[in-house]
């Protein structure tokens, strides 16, 4: 197993150990609107992708509902199929996940009728990162490709306070984050 593999194995438990210990009452809490400096990256009527949460990953729904609700148009990642370029997909129901569907990953996603998205900011998922703006993500590079493809979008990372490390086995290929939103704090990253 690869340095980067053995890693994201070891931080999955721990993610999974810390959700787990959560009080319900608390995980509902968290994460219920951005940090003014990062709702100040997504100005009124701009897009936001966000990415739709596993039980195990910091959650994105209160942030959808703000940004929904503050103007600003939300957006998720879409694949037509395995192995297809993901792109991003406006969410019109960030509250029953009414215009969603099971995509070929197992996320929910918007349907293939949902209209085109060029979000400026991405809050991206992660399984670990570093204070300067490194992101371990799940390991199949969608992220880091369309990334690359769209230097001009800010991307930024949404994570619980235990999935920081001091270091990470990066690559080339790897995209830094302009940030990191934690339940505590704001790391802003290299980005």
């Amino acid at each position: 197993m690869d340095e980067k593999q053995k890693l994201r194995t070891q931080m999955r438990a721990l993610r999974r150990k810390h959700v787990a210990a959560l009080p319900a009452a608390t995980r509902a809490l968290l994460f219920l609107r951005p940090p003014t400096p990062l709702a100040a990256l997504a100005p009124e009527r701009s897009t936001v992708g966000l990415y739709h949460a596993n039980p195990n990953e910091a959650p994105t729904r209160g942030y959808a509902k703000w940004f929904f609700e503050n103007s600003r148009h939300v957006a998720l990642p879409r694949f037509a199929s395995r192995g297809a370029p993901m792109d991003f997909r406006i969410w019109r129901d960030p509250y029953e996940d009414s215009d969603l569907e099971q995509g070929p990953y197992g996320h929910l996603q918007p349907t293939a009728e949902a209209e085109p998205a060029a979000p400026g900011l991405v809050i991206v998922p992660l399984i670990a990162f570093t204070a300067d703006g490194g992101r371990l993500g799940q390991g199949g590079g969608h992220y880091d490709r369309w990334l690359e493809s769209h230097p001009e979008v800010i991307p930024v990372g949404m994570a619980w306070d235990n999935q920081l490390v001091v270091a990470l086995p990066l690559e080339p290929h790897d995209r830094h984050l302009r940030a990191v939103v934690t339940p505590t704090r704001l790391y802003e990253g290299d980005a």
